[in-house]
């Protein structure tokens, strides 16, 4: 499988950075992934991932890690962090930054050791890709949380990129699918992923998923467009 990200993140690192990574969805939307913000430094974070870096406690596991920019702040800070990644490309450049602790896989084969942090961030939840797997996710997280730990993720709710209609409902395609599982595909130099799920979630859905996971889940604090920070702790009886 193509690592797109892993190529364009190993170039910028590298001084090699001559474009940006392209995004086709299935909302007909297409974008970019400017490489250079992938980089950014904890004041040019904002401020939802600045709260989830203040937020984190003990051990923490960095998922979906990228160019380890989160993972590198926390390090610095005197945190036990771990950065964990699927992509060779981000792990290797995590490794070139300093960072001492790094995991090449999914998060789903990383059995243990356990944490007091699992850490999300740039809607890292998304990974999951539709709302059935983030079952698999949540129970997955379970056990890789000491007693008292806690997940920190930020999503986005993306309703607002459909059309509403004068009555204040949105036209939302009957397929089935819950409307924040997105179909993605990217692009950089010429090559092209394959398509890959992505999940935005509502933060009631997300609630509701925790809590039959028993989790608790709390909306930290919210973002300047439709997205939010949440927390979720596993539930003591």
């Amino acid at each position: 499988m193509i690592d797109i990200i892993g190529e364009a993140l190993v170039d910028f690192n590298q001084g090699m950075y001559s474009e940006d990574i392209k995004t086709y969805s299935s909302l007909d939307e297409e974008g970019t992934m400017p490489l250079p913000y992938l980089f950014r430094g904890f004041d040019e974070m904002p401020d939802l991932e600045q709260k989830a870096l203040k937020l984190c406690s003990g051990k923490v596991l960095d998922i979906g890690c990228g160019s380890g920019s989160h993972s590198l702040y926390l390090q610095n800070k005197g945190f036990e962090v771990t950065a964990l990644d699927r992509s060779n490309g981000a792990v290797q450049v995590c490794k070139d930054r300093g960072i001492l602790k790094t995991l090449n896989c999914s998060v789903l084969d990383h059995e243990g050791p356990k944490y007091d942090t699992l850490l999300l961030l740039m809607n890292g939840i998304g990974i999951a890709g539709d709302l059935n797997s983030l079952n698999i996710y949540l129970n997955h997280f379970k056990k890789l949380l000491r007693p008292n730990g806690q997940v920190l993720l930020d999503s986005s709710d993306i309703i607002y990129m459909y059309d509403q209609d004068d009555d204040g409902g949105y036209w939302i395609p009957n397929n089935g699918d819950y409307y924040g599982e997105v179909l993605f595909e990217m692009e950089y130099k010429g090559k092209r992923s394959k398509p890959f799920k992505w999940l935005y979630i509502d933060y009631q859905t997300l609630k509701n998923c925790a809590e039959n996971h028993n989790f608790n889940c709390e909306y930290v604090s919210e973002g300047p467009h439709y997205d939010y920070l949440s927390r979720l702790t596993l539930k003591q009886y």
